[in-house]
């Protein structure tokens, strides 16, 4: 059998205010694509489905497009929820996509078989039960008996996270001891680097697990949460896909994949990352002024989609006109079909704490002019082009109010 492990599509996702479900459609074009050139069996959907627990109306409707898709192909699909899923949403359907050999665990189930999959070869003969086990809240986790057991809520949820894996482990054995077991799951693994993209996963991260909490008789345990694709603990069948489109700049260099394994007389033949085609690149440029006004000049994305790019400015002194000069390129190419400026930010490296230490010794408060002194606190702040023009303008109409009054 080949099966297919994604994970982390978060569909609906924006970046700066800006959607990025045409990467992902784009990515599923390709997806499909691979799935029958590779003669895929199953996919494996490892939570965060979307990223927002009540989803607008066009993501829900992409989500089961690409459900109807997959179905077409004659793959089996199953689809756990991740921390930013609603498991009512998740399972609403689940009667329905069942009988199209759909399976959807949004949370922890009751009772425990609940979460194992029977998946079945070509010759529709039972060749894999997949503990297709959920990101698992605390609420799943956690009795008060057993917490009163452990020193802190942290040592209860990994407690409990633990037993959750040992027991679905046990029950794979009983009721199918003579098929190969792989595991799914969305949490926090020690050792996996994350990017800026990831919401939190319980409190602060705090209740991340040791990969040897997956007991030895899973043949491979498909992860979800982390959005960069890795192997954990040195184990090469402990893996988390990541996810399969740059959710924030801070995965601008990852190289986003999908994984495909061959199992073989119950055996794990091969684990074959598959890298998806770039789509869309993130950029961030950093300089002088005119470091960025140069490198603007010259950049040229070759990637399908329009390419998203967060600039920063940095200045050694602070300066009105470097503001309102970087104002003026960001809308400079506003309509530039090749990126798009999704972020600016201007940094002057020598700021001060109070507006008085932006003036030099002897200067008296009755020679300067209101904006000067608000211009100098402004210096203090780390304010992107736009805010600080905003704040100048609304400093400014308080000014030409109070004057107006005093007049009157």
């Amino acid at each position: 059998m080949k099966i297919l492990h994604t994970a982390d599509w978060h569909l609906g996702k924006i970046l700066h205010k800006h959607d990025v479900s045409d990467a992902f459609e784009y990515f599923f074009q390709w997806l499909i694509k691979l799935i029958k050139s590779e003669n895929v069996d199953a996919i494996l959907i490892s939570g965060d489905i979307f990223d927002l627990a009540n989803p607008a109306a066009k993501d829900r409707k992409l989500y089961f497009d690409c459900l109807k898709t997959l179905h077409s192909t004659g793959i089996q699909i199953i689809v756990t929820g991740g921390n930013h899923d609603s498991v009512g949403l998740l399972n609403a359907p689940n009667q329905l996509l069942q009988s199209m050999n759909i399976h959807i665990i949004g949370g922890a189930t009751q009772p425990l078989e609940d979460e194992i999959v029977l998946l079945k070869n070509k010759k529709n003969i039972p060749a894999l039960a997949v503990a297709a086990v959920p990101f698992l809240r605390d609420k799943d986790l956690r009795t008060k008996d057993e917490e009163e057991s452990y020193k802190n809520r942290t040592e209860a949820i990994q407690a409990g996270i633990k037993k959750h894996y040992q027991n679905i482990a046990v029950l794979c054995q009983e009721l199918y001891p003579d098929l190969p077991a792989i595991a799914m799951g969305h949490l926090y693994a020690k050792g996996s680097i994350g990017s800026d993209s990831e919401r939190e996963i319980h409190v602060g991260n705090a209740a991340v697990v040791e990969s040897a909490i997956f007991p030895e008789s899973f043949h491979y345990v498909a992860l979800g949460h982390i959005h960069r694709p890795q192997i954990i603990g040195g184990k090469e069948h402990i893996r988390y896909s990541g996810s399969p489109i740059a959710l924030s700049f801070s995965e601008k260099s990852d190289k986003k994949q999908v994984l495909i394994l061959e199992i073989e007389k119950h055996q794990i033949k091969s684990i074959q990352p598959h890298l998806i085609p770039p789509i869309r690149s993130l950029i961030k440029l950093s300089g002088t002024f005119e470091e960025v006004q140069t490198k603007l000049n010259t950049l040229d994305p070759k990637t399908p989609l329009t390419s998203f790019v967060e600039i920063e400015v940095v200045e050694e002194h602070f300066n009105t006109s470097i503001i309102s000069q970087t104002v003026e390129l960001v809308s400079n190419f506003a309509e530039s079909d090749k990126f798009k400026i999704l972020k600016d930010k201007v940094i002057f490296k020598e700021q001060a704490t109070n507006a008085a230490q932006h003036f030099t010794e002897g200067t008296h408060v009755e020679d300067l002019k209101p904006m000067d002194v608000f211009n100098k606190r402004l210096e203090a702040e780390s304010l992107d082009a736009n805010k600080l023009i905003s704040f100048q303008e609304a400093f400014q109409e308080l000014l030409d109010s109070v004057q107006e009054t005093d007049h009157n």
